[in-house]
């Protein structure tokens, strides 16, 4: 690992952690603001902070994993860790949105009084620190997957503070009280649509299903426009945490076929068409069979094993 790499990891961890306190002092700030002031929508414009300080804090996560040593009985070391936490940060904010409109279908019918001025003005702090907390972020390394992850989600707040500020103006000048829970079923939906995505691509990943950017035809394709390789069974694609794609099959080789050199342009060609950065590929001779009818057998996971069928 080069020394340019390590000052590169080490400034986008910084920025991570200085833009964690600011977003997490925030979301304090806005809690106790949101308790003081009876506005469900600056409460809504916390639970979107609380999303910030899950996408910054897996961020740091996954940086301190990818430095930890592997040990023997962790083939894969603690990168399924961080999934871990993204199930516990999505269902977290399931619970919140779920509260949000629980809490608003109550105002609705009865809306309190709120406290509209302290309100504004913890909402444009809000706003204020998620600003500079985006100017941080987006003035560090930013070649990092989880980073720009982070940036996005820290910028994506900015909608709900302005809603939450939007809420109070409103509230100020004609005293429409029924603007807070409105703008706090918007905010709701925008924590919905994160909670369900952190949640969905969580458990995909448990799950060990295909990521959504490969596609298992092309992948077959491609392994088969490799000189040599002339059938591929026991295909299997899955990811092993965020940005880790693995990949494991069966290649049956051409008698003529320099096992290195397939092995090796397969290697490539799945790295650079399909980012997948793990690749086992166990290289088996072509079946004695294949030949005879002058076509090639191309065996896929559900084919009987030759060996197994003729005992």
């Amino acid at each position: 690992m080069t020394r340019h790499h390590h000052q590169g990891a080490g400034q986008t961890s910084r920025a991570l952690a200085l833009a964690l306190c600011i977003t997490a002092v925030f979301f304090v700030v806005e809690v106790v603001g949101a308790i003081f002031t009876h506005s469900l929508a600056l409460l809504g414009d916390a639970g979107h902070q609380l999303s910030d300080v899950g996408a910054i804090g897996l961020s740091l996560f996954a940086i301190w994993l990818a430095a930890r040593p592997h040990a023997p009985e962790r083939t894969f070391g603690y990168h399924r860790a961080e999934i871990v936490a993204a199930l516990a940060n999505g269902l977290t904010l399931l619970a919140v949105c779920a509260y949000i409109f629980w809490e608003a279908a109550h105002r609705f019918a009865d809306p309190p009084r709120v406290h509209s001025g302290p309100m504004l003005v913890i909402a444009a702090a809000g706003l204020a620190a998620n600003s500079v907390s985006g100017l941080i972020l987006g003035h560090a390394a930013g070649d990092s997957l989880n980073f720009r992850s982070a940036l996005i989600d820290v910028l994506g707040d900015a909608a709900a503070a302005l809603g939450a500020i939007a809420a109070a103006i409103i509230m100020l000048t004609t005293g429409w009280l029924l603007a807070d829970p409105l703008i706090s079923v918007v905010i709701g939906l925008l924590i919905l649509v994160s909670g369900v995505r952190i949640t969905r691509d969580a458990l995909r990943i448990f799950l060990e299903f295909v990521p959504g950017h490969v596609d298992m035809t092309s992948v077959r394709d491609a392994l088969l426009s490799v000189e040599g390789i002339v059938g591929v069974h026991d295909l299997h694609v899955w990811t092993i945490t965020s940005g880790f794609v693995a990949l494991s099959c069966h290649a049956q080789l051409a008698p003529e076929a320099n096992a290195s050199k397939v092995l090796r342009l397969a290697n490539a060609i799945l790295t650079e068409r399909f980012r997948i950065r793990h690749v086992t590929i166990q290289p088996e001779p072509e079946p004695m069979h294949a030949g005879l009818g002058g076509e090639v057998c191309c065996l896929d996971e559900h084919a009987v094993d030759p060996v197994a069928k003729a005992i």
